[in-house]
């Protein structure tokens, strides 16, 4: 099976605020919001808990490469980015410099989950995420048949 390294469309890039509110706010101010060309992403909502019913939540960020199932309990490969990390290792078992890897990934369209060109450091704090996946890339079928092709490029 031959993974498409095509990337998808770029993202649009977007501006995004976290405001805080002490009381809900009203229709008029939510009009001027959108009046600005903002839109409503997400609700947080909060209380106040007692007792054995009160538990901390805590939020960690999605690994790179996966994202929020349907079920919204599961996590699920996310192809573009899975796309973007096997080209990075790809690239990097060639012995291929960081700021190389970050301008093909640019070049190919690519870009950070944020929306934005990837630079040698973009590339630098991944490495951990591309160690975790590098087994399962490795141990796949599509890797075997690159493998060749990829030691004998030098």
């Amino acid at each position: 099976m031959a993974l498409d390294l095509q990337p998808a469309r770029p993202m649009a890039r977007q501006e995004c605020i976290r405001e805080v509110f002490t009381a809900p706010p009203d229709a008029a101010y939510l009009a001027q919001r959108r009046e600005q060309g903002w839109r409503i992403r997400a609700v947080e909502w909060v209380r106040e808990t007692e007792g054995e019913t009160a538990r901390a939540v805590r939020q960690e960020a999605i690994p790179y490469g996966l994202r929020v199932g349907p079920d919204c309990l599961h996590l699920e490969e996310e192809p573009t980015e899975k796309q973007a990390m096997i080209l990075m290792l790809e690239l990097i078992i060639q012995d291929i410099r960081l700021p190389e890897v970050a301008a093909e990934l640019n070049r190919r369209g690519f870009r950070t989950r944020r929306g934005f060109e990837w630079s040698p450091v973009a590339v630098f704090e991944l490495l951990p995420r591309l160690i975790d996946v590098g087994p399962g890339v490795f141990s796949s079928e599509d890797w075997a048949t690159r493998r060749p092709r990829l030691l004998n490029v030098g």
